[in-house]
């Protein structure tokens, strides 16, 4: 596992010829603060409530890298103190969908801080997040010698098409999809990496109802206290050392653990879905994108009479998705 995390940190040392920086404000970057990783693609009207959400949650920094948007991303964040920028027209598949950039960002600039790496769809919510900042998390998760942070992907969406509600910049999208599925999911050991997979909710329920096998995993770790000889191995799912995956526990007792509330189910999503599946750049040949194409041109409905309406983080620890642990 040594070798292979190696590989990883050469890997993504390479990719990072690739970014161009285009707006450089990681001076403002302090001892103690807070980060956030992300690349994004065309993602500009998810920007200004993402940012807000997340500023109010107390990251400090974002790092971003914009992979050849064509919306005016970057007019956007010019500017902004707190978002540094890089742009690539790299491909997003050969850079491990993204990874390698983030992994050789992270090396550089995020060692010895909590970083968040999440997508500009994701929001990050965990136990007393309606009354603590994330530094109360991670203050906590210092005070117990912890270095990572789990969060399951909790997808979102309308009652109704989803076409059928527009948004707008700026917007919260939760006020649209607002709406989950609190069962229907599977979870097994990946002894590869010792983390866990997680499966279910809507995408395995409506897009691969006949091969749930194959449906996108849920389980992610978003929250790590950085170090350069670190590396994410696929998307958030799993990290190198191994050791970091240890986000549960197997003798009885709970982890404190989150969520990511996964609003990509927006109108903006099947005009989305067609520019991704042409493009191929995502995971076993965008199967996913594919999946996601014909099944919205039947029905764009992923609501079902057991969806549950979106409340609040302790909603979701009284359904047994998340945990607030021993944390008081």
């Amino acid at each position: 596992m040594r070798i292979r995390r190696k590989r990883r940190i050469i890997r993504a040392v390479r990719k990072s010829r690739q970014l161009r920086c285009k707006q450089d404000h990681t001076g403002h970057i302090k001892p103690g603060h807070t980060l956030l990783v992300t690349t994004a693609r065309n993602e500009a009207i998810r920007f200004p409530y993402f940012l807000q959400y997340y500023r109010d949650m107390g990251i400090d920094h974002f790092l971003v890298v914009d992979n050849d948007s064509t919306d005016g991303l970057m007019d956007l964040l010019r500017g902004m103190p707190d978002v540094s920028v890089w742009y690539t027209k790299g491909s997003y598949k050969a850079a491990n969908f993204g990874v390698d950039w983030m992994n050789a960002l992270k090396r550089k600039y995020a060692h010895g801080h909590w970083t968040l790496v999440v997508d500009p769809d994701e929001f990050f919510i965990y136990p007393f997040c309606d009354s603590r900042p994330i530094k109360a998390l991670t203050d906590w998760l210092d005070s117990g010698s912890l270095r990572s942070f789990s969060a399951m992907l909790l997808d979102m969406y309308p009652k109704g098409r989803i076409d059928e509600f527009p948004y707008a910049a700026g917007q919260n999208p939760m006020d649209i999809a607002s709406w989950f599925d609190a069962g229907n999911y599977s979870i097994k050991k990946n002894y590869e990496y010792g983390n866990l997979w997680i499966q279910g909710g809507p995408r395995a329920r409506a897009f691969f109802v006949d091969k749930p096998y194959q449906a996108p995993a849920l389980n992610k770790i978003p929250l790590v206290k950085w170090d350069r000889h670190y590396a994410y191995v696929s998307s958030t799912h799993a990290l190198l050392p191994r050791g970091l995956n240890r986000v549960y526990e197997e003798w009885g007792g709970e982890k404190a653990s989150g969520m990511l509330l996964h609003t990509k189910f927006l109108n903006t999503f099947p005009v989305k879905a067609q520019e991704e599946l042409a493009r191929k750049q995502h995971y076993g040949d965008s199967v996913e994108y594919e999946a996601y194409a014909a099944t919205l041109q039947r029905n764009p409905d992923l609501w079902c009479k057991w969806s549950e309406r979106y409340i609040n983080w302790r909603q979701l620890e009284i359904l047994g998705l998340m945990s607030k642990g021993n944390w008081a």
